[in-house]
């Protein structure tokens, strides 16, 4: 069944909607906050570069608005990003992922990279300190500084049953989270609007990399594969970035390849890089291979259709 992009757009919104209450459900109402601003903030964006690109009729404005790609991209990034982001840090996300990710190649439809992650990792990159700090899970005292997976990376010495056994709620709340936003993504699978393989894909990469960092626990292993797959914004990646249809291969093979390199980055990243979750960097590094991936599947195609 044809649906238009606004339709598709709600559905994956609402899809959301899951993973979205549970983060809240965590870690308060700053969820909500970067929600909000993001979503002014990246319809002001969508206006200001569709005017920039000669566009002046308001209801030509309008309807590129309507079709909510641009609030979809401003939901990404705030999903991405710790509770109570300041406003001028949220704007800059928005007019990178906006301009940088999607309109400097034509808009909707045009992009080679995923913008939300594009936005996401600017301010990433710009602002490390500002987004290094997320407040405690509810119900626990204090303020953590820093994810869980940053702490379990930096955790001295620890096994990782003793890590655990140290963070059993931060632990379980991740968990809710990831299957909310599961739960969110199989919907996708379902009503066809997402590619199954590469999720799929992606969670086979995450195990894969996984298997060769786990030696049942000890005090240096780097985390089994359902940690990984559990805590940070795995799944959320998983099934609703890697999967947008702009920026991944168009056929079978090739989404398997390109989902695998996505969830073998994204472990090799939290792992050895510098930053403690490789989403961001991993989608956008596989967004490069796409292009070339299309191209040579194109001949390929044509000579089985001959």
């Amino acid at each position: 069944m044809d649906m238009s992009t606004s339709r598709i757009m709600l559905i994956v919104l609402a899809a959301l909607v899951p993973g979205v209450a549970a983060m809240v459900s965590v870690w308060g109402f700053g969820v909500l906050w970067n929600l909000a601003w993001m979503s002014g903030f990246a319809l002001i964006a969508e206006a200001v570069f569709l005017l920039a690109a000669g566009t002046r009729s308001l209801r030509d404005i309008s309807f590129h608005l309507k079709d909510l790609s641009a609030l979809l991209t401003g939901w990404l990034i705030a999903i991405c990003l710790p509770p109570y982001v300041a406003p001028g840090i949220l704007a800059l996300a928005a007019l990178a992922a906006l301009g940088l990710g999607k309109h400097v190649y034509g808009g909707l439809g045009q992009n080679v990279f995923n913008p939300a992650m594009v936005g996401y990792a600017v301010v990433m990159v710009s602002f490390p300190e500002a987004l290094a700090h997320w407040p405690a899970p509810a119900g626990v005292d204090g303020f953590s500084g820093a994810t869980l997976l940053s702490e379990f990376r930096y955790r001295e010495g620890l096994t990782v049953a003793e890590f655990v056994a140290a963070h059993p709620k931060a632990g379980a709340d991740q968990r809710v989270v990831a299957f909310c936003f599961l739960a969110g993504g199989l919907v996708l699978l379902y009503l066809r609007l997402a590619a199954w393989r590469v999720p799929a894909a992606v969670m086979g990469g995450v195990a894969l990399a996984a298997l060769f960092g786990y030696d049942q626990g000890s005090s240096t292993s780097l985390g089994s594969t359902f940690f990984h797959w559990t805590t940070g914004g795995t799944v959320a990646a998983a099934f609703f970035i890697a999967t947008d249809p702009v920026s991944h291969p168009r056929t079978p093979r090739n989404q398997i390849l390109y989902g695998l390199m996505i969830g073998v980055l994204i472990y090799l990243i939290r792992a050895y890089g510098s930053f403690p979750d490789g989403i961001a960097f991993a989608v956008l590094f596989a967004n490069a291979f796409v292009p070339l991936m299309n191209r040579y599947e194109a001949p390929l195609v044509a000579r089985r259709a001959s």
